[in-house]
C-alpha cells in the first residue's frame, strides 16, 4: 500500500512560509528544552522589514541568530539549489551554526524529510537531495550563494581585522545580486566594518530615501523590547539611574515600566562598563562601550562622561605645538596642541599616506593661515633621525634635515624601550586632555581602538599591541606623551618656545 496523499490544507501550509516558520522547526531554548520554535516579536519584525542587505544591531539573547539558522534551512528545505553560507568569528562557533540546523532538520515532519533528504553531511556542510545545501566557515569565497549569515561581525571586526577583510571582500562578494544577507551583532567599539557599515545603513534610512539592491537596511533592537527584561523584585533607582530614564524619554520618547528599570539597574551592577554594548536602549549608546581588548577603553569613557570631548576649538594667541609619527610607505600622522590654562586642548588631527614631506607642510600652512595660529614646537619620534633618499638631490638625508630646509624644526623624541610605559603614560596624562571632536575625531577613534593583539589559538589577548589602521595615531600620541615638555615662562611674558615657525 502505498503512503497517503498529502492532503490540500498541508499543502496550502507548508505553501505559507510565515506558517512554517511557526511549526515546523525544533530547537532547545534557553533552558536547555526541545521546543517547537516560534517567532517572538523582534523575529517577526525583522521578517516584516527585510530587505535584500540586511545589518542588525542588537542587545543580547533575543533570538536573531536563532531565527537566522531556521530561516535558512526554510529556504534550502523549499527552495531548488538555494545555496546559504554562513560565517561566524571561529570555526568552532561556525560549525555550531551547522548542528543547530541539523537539530532542527532531524525534528522535521518524516513526509518532509523523505522528499528533500541529506546527501552530504559533515562538519562544515551539508548538502540536500533538491540541490540546496548550507557551507559554514570563518570565511567563504567559493561559488555563489543566495543567503549569507555574517555572525557576531562587531567581534570580528575588533578581534581579527584580517579575518574581516577577508569576509568583507571574500564571503560578501560571493552573495548574488538581489538575495538575502543578515549581518547581526552586538556592537564592539567604534571602528571597523561592522560600525562602518552601520553608519551608512542608519544615513541611508534618517535621509528617507529608497533603499537601492546594495544598500543595507538598518536594523536595531534595543533591550527593553524583550518582554523578558523585567525584574519582579524592587532594587534602589539612584539619582544616576533616574537622570539616564528621564533622558531616555526625553530625547529618545523611551518610557519604561518600574519593573525594567528594576532589571536594568541590577544587571548594570552585573555587566558594568559592558552594559552599553551587550544591552544598548538607543544606537548611539551602543557604539559608546569601548571596544574589547583597548587600552584607553576607560578613559576615552571617561572624557565623554566628563563632556571633555566636545568644542575645543582653536584658541587665538597660544602657539600650536604638533606632534608626529612617520609611516615609510605607511600612514603618517599628526596631532595639534594647544596648552591652555594647564589643559592639554587637542585641536586637530591629520593624516594620509604614501604623500612627501611637503604635502604635510602644505597642510599645516593652510591650517594656521586660516587661524593666523603661531606655531610652537613640532615634536618627532626618533626616525626623524634616520636618513632617507630624496627625490630631489638623490642624497640621504634625515627627515629633520628635510624639514629644516622648508622651515620646520624637530625635537626629536627618543625611543622608550618599553611600549607598554609609553601606553601607561598615555594613560597618565589622557585626565588632563580635552578633545575637539569636530577637528580630531579620526584621532580620537584611533585611540579609543587602539589595543592588545588578540591570540587566536590562546584565545586571550597577546600582552602586546595590535598593529592596525589604529596604531598610527596612538603612536603619534606617544610621541606626546613620552617626549612633551611644558614650556617655560620668560619674564612672566612671553613663553620661551623652540623652533617657533609663524606663519
Amino acid at each position: 500500500m502505498g503512503a497517503p496523499a498529502l492532503s490540500k490544507e498541508l499543502i496550502d501550509q507548508w505553501a505559507d512560509r510565515r506558517w512554517r516558520l511557526d511549526n515546523l522547526y525544533y530547537i532547545t531554548d534557553k533552558l536547555g528544552k526541545v521546543t517547537l520554535f516560534k517567532m517572538n516579536k523582534a523575529q517577526r519584525k525583522l521578517l516584516d522589514d527585510l530587505h535584500f542587505l540586511n545589518i542588525i544591531l542588537k542587545a543580547r539573547q533575543m533570538g536573531f541568530s536563532t531565527f537566522i539558522l531556521i530561516l535558512a534551512l526554510d529556504c534550502c528545505m523549499f527552495n531548488s539549489n538555494f545555496s546559504a553560507g554562513l560565517v561566524a568569528d571561529t570555526i568552532k562557533n561556525a560549525k555550531g551554526l551547522l548542528s543547530r540546523i541539523k537539530f532542527a532538520y532531524e525534528r522535521m515532519p518524516d513526509a518532509i524529510k523523505n522528499v528533500v533528504s541529506i546527501t552530504t553531511d559533515n562538519a562544515e556542510e551539508i548538502e540536500f537531495s533538491n540541490g540546496s545545501g548550507v557551507e559554514v566557515g570563518v570565511s567563504l569565497r567559493s561559488g555563489t550563494k543566495n543567503f549569507l549569515h555574517i555572525s557576531e561581525y562587531g567581534k570580528i571586526c575588533a578581534k581579527a581585522p584580517d579575518k574581516a577583510k577577508e569576509v568583507k571582500s571574500g564571503s560578501l562578494n560571493t552573495l548574488a545580486p538581489q538575495q538575502l544577507c543578515f549581518i547581526e551583532s552586538t556592537a564592539e567599539g567604534r571602528a571597523g566594518d561592522f560600525y562602518d557599515k552601520t553608519q551608512q545603513a542608519r544615513a541611508v534610512a534618517d535621509a528617507g530615501n529608497p533603499l537601492g539592491d546594495l544598500d543595507y537596511r538598518f536594523h536595531f533592537f534595543p533591550w527593553w523590547q524583550d518582554p523578558s527584561y523585567r525584574l519582579h523584585q524592587s532594587v534602589v533607582i539612584t539619582d544616576e539611574d533616574a537622570k539616564y530614564f528621564s533622558e531616555l524619554v526625553d530625547e529618545h520618547g523611551v518610557r519604561l515600566t518600574d519593573e525594567q528599570k528594576w532589571w536594568y539597574v541590577a544587571k548594570k551592577t552585573e555587566q558594568g562598563d559592558d552594559m552599553w554594548k551587550e544591552y544598548p536602549s538607543t544606537p548611539d549608546e551602543a557604539f559608546k562601550a569601548a571596544r574589547e581588548g583597548a587600552y584607553f577603553a576607560k578613559e576615552i569613557r571617561n572624557l565623554r562622561q566628563l563632556k571633555r570631548i566636545g568644542v575645543f576649538p582653536y584658541v587665538p594667541g597660544i602657539p600650536v605645538d604638533t606632534f608626529w609619527d612617520f609611516g615609510l610607505g605607511d600612514t603618517q600622522t599628526i596631532w595639534l596642541h594647544q596648552l591652555v590654562a594647564g589643559e592639554h586642548r587637542w585641536i586637530g588631527y591629520f593624516e594620509d599616506s604614501g604623500m612627501g614631506l611637503g604635502h604635510y607642510f602644505n597642510w599645516l600652512e593652510r591650517w594656521a593661515a586660516q587661524r593666523g595660529a603661531t606655531w610652537g614646537v613640532h615634536y618627532a619620534p626618533h626616525d626623524v633621525d634616520h636618513k632617507r633618499q630624496t627625490v630631489t638631490s638623490g642624497k640621504a638625508e634625515t627627515i629633520k634635515t628635510m624639514a629644516a630646509s622648508l622651515g620646520y624644526i624637530f625635537v626629536t623624541v627618543e625611543r622608550n624601550p618599553s611600549k607598554i610605559n609609553s601606553i601607561q603614560s598615555i594613560r597618565s596624562k589622557l585626565p588632563a586632555c580635552c578633545f575637539d571632536e569636530a577637528g580630531c575625531s579620526v584621532g580620537i577613534i584611533h585611540l579609543e581602538n587602539y589595543s592588545r593583539e588578540w591570540d587566536e589559538k590562546a584565545g586571550a589577548w597577546r600582552g602586546h599591541p595590535l598593529h592596525d589602521e589604529h596604531s598610527h595615531g596612538a603612536d603619534a600620541f606617544m610621541v606626546f606623551s613620552d617626549g612633551y615638555k611644558v614650556p617655560v615662562k620668560k619674564n612672566d611674558d612671553a613663553w620661551k618656545h623652540v623652533a617657533r615657525k609663524v606663519v
